[in-house]
């Protein structure tokens, strides 16, 4: 009985609505699909899906609104899920081999172990100067680590602060420079070019674009040469890696 009354009362709500709304057919249309895919939810097991159904899938939430994700199969977290397997996906890249500098040979190994041994006040660059005026040319970067991995370590200095000392003292004037990555939802990336100073941490978005050149790079450090000269503050060395746009 409670049922009918109910039946009822939902068909004179509905005949109002359907002769004043051009659209009712699709809306009601909508609802029943919709009602038929929360009954087969709750009866039916998970279903399995295809690359192609979750690509699809993933498309069309990013241009549903977050509310009315509803209307999936799967949860909100399943779809957040497959887009970052879409984006980790995009910069998986097959390994190919790179033909770096030739290893270093046993005999300049035990010669460089050499004159660390024997000179114990040169320094890796010393020893690689020396090793050039017998026609070996070896980068003090390689030396030095082949000298750490043996325990010798580079040659103290004879005075003078270390380079963490010199950090701590002049990190009122160092600035830092760099760049990371943001993927977005149609899985573009972005280039985000940030500043840090050392003695407050602070961090300074300077741009984020698509083409980081060289050209663009300078008109954001102008930009930032503007905003440290309205706060009088003043920056005598600046860190970046060694990418050519710097």
């Amino acid at each position: 009985m409670f049922f009918a009354f109910v039946y009822l009362l939902l068909c004179r709500l509905i005949r109002p609505i359907r002769g004043s709304d051009s659209m009712f057919e699709d809306k009601v249309e909508l609802a029943v699909l919709r009602h038929q895919l929360a009954v087969l939810s709750r009866q039916a097991g998970r279903p399995t899906l295809s690359h192609r159904d979750r690509l699809f899938m993933a498309v069309l939430s990013r241009v549903l609104p977050r509310n009315r994700w509803s209307s999936f199969l799967v949860t909100p977290s399943t779809l957040l899920r497959w887009h970052r397997d879409l984006v980790r996906r995009k910069w998986t890249f097959r390994h190919r081999s790179v033909n770096g500098r030739p290893p270093i040979s046993p005999e300049v190994r035990e010669l460089i172990l050499r004159f660390a041994r024997e000179n114990p006040r040169w320094g890796c660059v010393r020893i690689g100067g020396e090793l050039a005026k017998l026609g070996i040319r070896v980068s003090a970067s390689k030396i030095r680590s082949l000298l750490r991995a043996r325990g010798l370590g580079p040659a103290p200095r004879p005075g003078g602060p270390t380079w963490g000392q010199f950090l701590r003292a002049q990190a009122q004037g160092i600035l830092a420079v760099d760049f990371f990555t943001v993927e977005t939802v149609f899985l573009q990336t972005l280039y985000v070019l940030f500043a840090i100073e050392l003695h407050s941490r602070r961090v300074t978005i300077l741009g984020v674009t698509r083409n980081p050149n060289s050209s663009w790079v300078a008109q954001q450090a102008r930009n930032l040469l503007m905003e440290l000269d309205d706060r009088r503050q003043r920056v005598r060395f600046l860190i970046h890696d060694r990418d050519a746009k710097f």
